[in-house]
């Protein structure tokens, strides 16, 4: 970038024409009434505004005026001596001042454009003076004022362009800034939906598999001495897979789990004790305290996967011979309590979760109440059992809740 160019406001072509057009014009009317009142210098004036015309149509042609201030600078001063050659020979060049002022402002910069605008004024008066042989105030107004106008103009333009382009940088930003939150927003959707699809997985599949391979095992070691116990384990494991099945195909579609159509949240916790009870050599008993509440779809939907994954993990883990799945309907929240009476654990020394060993159950659980402004707490001690306990808050009646 050359240090030296000019920084020009850039001007609709039209302008630009109608400025050319006028300085021709206002050369060839100098001329012209040369001419017409037969003076000493009429040949000589033809012959300056001649000149100065062609010097002014080479400059757009050249293109160092629009790229550097100092050629920008000769060519105005080889017009300005071209038009004060023609001043000295006629009066009429008075008005070429006119246009010379818009283009001086223009190609330099505001402070020099200022003085060279000044000094163009000046030598109109002074010019025009001569010519009539005596100076009066009146003289000086038409060139003052057309200076000012020219100044008011041209500035007035550039203040308006400069906001202009400030506006245009601001929408820039506004859609880059909008480009850029829509790609933000994306990524956060699409880690949700991955993380939503991680606790599905988690809290179903995996946990159905899991059941799936405890009662497939039960049927092998029973297979050689109660074949009809290993029938019915076979049978437990193959339903397991289908409701397994029918989990997956929901949740994909991001629907209502369908133990919770057609029953309420009670009616769901209670199916899912009496299948637990009936696959697992554990008796699971279900309580449901207070008068239910409406809740939305996501509490329903939440409260049933803690409590899959917490009646899992008592399976998987716990060796428990009793659990007991409390609802409890409060005044401003609602509670979920699994308690069994397994082998129980320290809290505090749990290892961190891993692709093969497990342990995303509690985090998921976390998780999930979590994003419904609720907690999750777990109270356990090796040999004393385990106590997993869940709050929501209950939505107001003005929330939306589940039909």
């Amino acid at each position: 970038m050359n240090a030296d160019a000019p920084v020009l406001t850039p001007t609709p072509r039209a302008l630009a024409w109608c400025l050319h057009l006028l300085i021709i014009g206002l050369l060839a009317i100098a001329a012209g009434r040369a001419v017409a009142d037969d003076g000493p210098h009429a040949g000589a004036a033809v012959v300056a505004a001649t000149a100065c015309g062609l010097i002014y149509a080479v400059g757009p042609m050249l293109p160092g005026v629009r790229r550097s201030r100092s050629a920008a600078a000769l060519w105005l001063a080889a017009v300005g001596v071209a038009w004060l050659v023609l001043l000295v020979l006629t009066r009429d060049a008075v008005w070429v001042a006119f246009p010379l002022y818009f283009l001086q402002l223009h190609l330099l910069p505001r402070r020099a454009g200022l003085v060279a605008v000044a000094a163009t004024a000046a030598a109109a008066i002074a010019g025009f003076a001569a010519h009539q042989h005596f100076f009066s105030p009146a003289m000086a107004i038409g060139p003052a004022l057309g200076a000012a106008v020219a100044v008011a103009v041209v500035w007035g333009y550039q203040a308006l362009y400069r906001e202009s382009e400030e506006r245009r940088r601001l929408i820039d930003e506004v859609t880059t800034t909008r480009a850029d939150l829509a790609a933000a927003q994306h990524i956060a959707g699409v880690l949700a939906e991955r993380d939503r699809l991680a606790r599905e997985i988690h809290d179903t599949l995996a946990q159905g598999l899991s059941s799936i391979q405890l009662l497939l095992r039960a049927a092998e070691r029973a297979l050689p001495l109660a074949p009809e116990n290993a029938a019915r384990y076979i049978d437990q494991a193959r339903q397991a897979a289908v409701d397994n099945l029918a989990e997956a195909r929901r949740f994909v579609a991001a629907l209502t789990p369908p133990t919770l159509e057609g029953t309420t949240l009670a009616g769901a916790l209670e199916r899912l004790c009496s299948t637990t009870s009936t696959r697992h050599q554990i008796t699971t008993r279900f309580h449901l305290v207070g008068d239910p509440a409406p809740l939305t779809t996501a509490q329903e939907v939440a409260l049933l996967r803690i409590a899959q994954s917490a009646l899992a993990n008592t399976v998987r883990h716990a060796e428990a011979t009793t659990a007991e799945v409390t609802l409890s309907y409060l005044d401003d929240h609602i509670a979920l309590d699994v308690i069994d009476d397994g082998l129980g654990f320290d809290p505090e020394q749990l290892p961190d979760p891993d692709p093969d060993a497990g342990g995303f159950g509690l985090p998921s659980m976390r998780a999930r109440a979590r994003a419904l402004g609720g907690t999750v707490t777990v109270e356990s001690a090796p040999g004393h059992g385990t106590t997993v306990a869940a709050q929501l808050p209950i939505p107001s009646t003005e929330t939306e809740a589940r039909p």
